[in-house]
């Protein structure tokens, strides 16, 4: 049955939705109002409407599409929903002019009921007993959440907006300091193991030289050398010339009137790597030809002969200190003729200290961009980067223990300071740690410039002085090896590759 309550209000409701017609008109017998919304609808229909609606408050089972005979209560608004009941419209402003009489095309967003006022904004329906204010700060904290999506491009934070902006187009980047949470005793102690771990990956292959194994020595110097040369070619094309080219494209940094920036840099890293090699050797070439040609007129001067000095012959003479056969064997390496400490050969003293450069450049922006990564990313990147400085170690160790000498001073120093380098990054990075901004457009100029020149560095070590001077430029390593050894190295530096390009999705 009908309750007194229900008719009451349902009659209310059915006043306030005809008051809001106007400019009625007859089409032959049928009487034709102009609702609130401006359309056309005929009389009969808007009563048909309420019956329906007075039917449905006696069984409780209407859904909501519009809320009617809205009115105030002091500044609040309240209006009847399909069910009869009185619900409060949250507005954002009271309303200055006439109060609508309803708000129509109700929807909900999530667990939410909006309806839609006369100039087609949204507005929130209360049930009894809900706070707009509780409500409103869980839209909040909500957007707040899901308002960002953040990512890291090559160790630093990229946040975009989630979905539009306010204005309807694509959500702007967010390009300033990123408040993230920081873990300073764990950063401290992982410096130490990434130490550990490159002094480890540089110094073993060193180490492997003073082992009285010849063949398992040759053997293992092939497999790290190739490997090291596949780890060394991906460093420079999956990760440097691609997080440079990351860092070029950032949106926070604008578009670049030239396109092929990246490119650019990593071929001049590569020109300036083959300059600085070929300015090395003939400067070598030409101070030993003209030592040659000083020793030759000291001889045709002295007749041929020279007359030992009373010095001289009380001196006894100095027995050079034999070299290790395990030693000869790496170095002969890759070098079939002449002498294997002829600093004219391709694995000398200049090019290796080229290669060392490309690394360091890249390890100590590896160490920057690790510490400033949030706690959220700090472990994988951590674990990633322990594995990209040991494989990277290797590759540099294996090429500085075939240089000819003593491994002390010369070759410890070149070691120690690969060894070192990535933490003091990190060390710097702990400096800047609450004022780095990674979107900064000077950083990431900065960062993609040093990325871009250590890849053509690498390009240039990797390709010329690594893999095209092993297997096949003459002289080369594995040119004409045995089969047995050819599938070795081909296999370690296919491996190198592969396993540094699979490190290259997180690092």
């Amino acid at each position: 049955m009908v309750t007194i309550r229900g008719l009451i209000l349902a009659s209310l409701a059915a006043s306030a939705a005809y008051a809001q017609t106007s400019g009625c008109h007859t089409h032959g017998d049928v009487e034709y109002c102009y609702g609130a919304d401006g359309e056309e609808t005929p009389v009969s229909t808007v009563a048909q409407a309420q019956e329906t609606s007075v039917a449905a408050t006696t069984t409780s089972s209407a859904q909501t599409t519009a809320v009617t005979g809205c009115h105030s209560h002091g500044d609040d608004v309240y209006c009847i929903d399909g069910d009869g009941h009185e619900v409060q419209v949250s507005l954002t402003a009271t309303p200055t002019g006439e109060m609508p009489a309803q708000y129509t095309d109700c929807h909900s967003h999530g667990g939410e009921m909006y309806c839609v006022d006369p100039d087609g904004n949204d507005v929130q329906v209360l049930e009894e007993g809900e706070s707009a204010s509780d409500d409103s700060h869980a839209e909040s904290e909500s957007s707040s959440e899901a308002g960002e999506n953040c990512h890291f491009h090559a160790g630093v934070e990229h946040c975009v907006g989630a979905g539009e902006s306010e204005s309807g187009g694509s959500a702007e980047p967010s390009c300033g300091i990123q408040t993230r949470d920081y873990d300073i005793p764990l950063r401290i102690g992982t410096l130490f193991v990434v130490l550990v771990t490159s002094s480890i990956g540089v110094f073993l292959p060193i180490l492997m030289m003073k082992l009285p194994f010849p063949r398992i020595n040759s053997i293992g110097s092939t497999i790290i050398k190739q490997f090291g040369t596949g780890i060394i070619i991906s460093t420079a094309f999956i990760h440097l010339y691609t997080h440079a080219d990351l860092m070029f494209s950032n949106e926070c940094l604008g578009g670049l009137s030239y396109e092929g920036t990246t490119s650019a840099i990593v071929m001049a890293g590569a020109f300036l790597s083959f300059l600085t090699e070929y300015i090395g050797h003939r400067v070598i070439l030409a101070r030993d030809k003209k030592a040659s040609a000083n020793c030759t007129a000291h001889s045709e001067e002295s007749g041929g002969i020279e007359t030992p000095t009373k010095d001289a012959a009380a001196t006894p003479p100095v027995v050079a200190e034999p070299i290790p056969a395990q030693a000869m064997t790496l170095a002969n390496l890759g070098h079939n003729h002449g002498s294997p400490f002829d600093p004219t050969k391709p694995n000398t003293k200049l090019s290796v200290l080229v290669m060392e450069a490309g690394v360091i450049f890249h390890s100590i922006l590896i160490g920057l961009t690790l510490v400033v990564a949030g706690d959220s990313f700090y472990r994988t990147l951590l674990v990633v980067i322990v594995f990209h400085q040991f494989f990277e170690g290797l590759a540099l160790g294996a090429r500085i223990a075939l240089l000819p000498g003593r491994t002390w001073p010369s070759k410890a120093i070149m070691a120690g300071v690969f060894a070192l380098i990535t933490p003091i990054g990190m060390a710097i990075g702990m400096g800047v740690l609450n004022t780095f901004n990674g979107n900064e457009k000077e950083t990431l100029i900065a960062l993609g410039t040093l990325d871009a020149l250590s890849a053509g560095i690498l390009v240039w070590v990797g390709l010329v002085d690594m893999w095209a001077r092993d297997w096949v430029i003459e002289g080369g390593e594995l040119l004409d090896a045995p089969l047995p050894m050819v599938l070795t190295g081909g296999v370690s530096l296919v491996a190198g590759m592969i396993l540094m390009g699979v490190l290259g999705k997180w690092a």
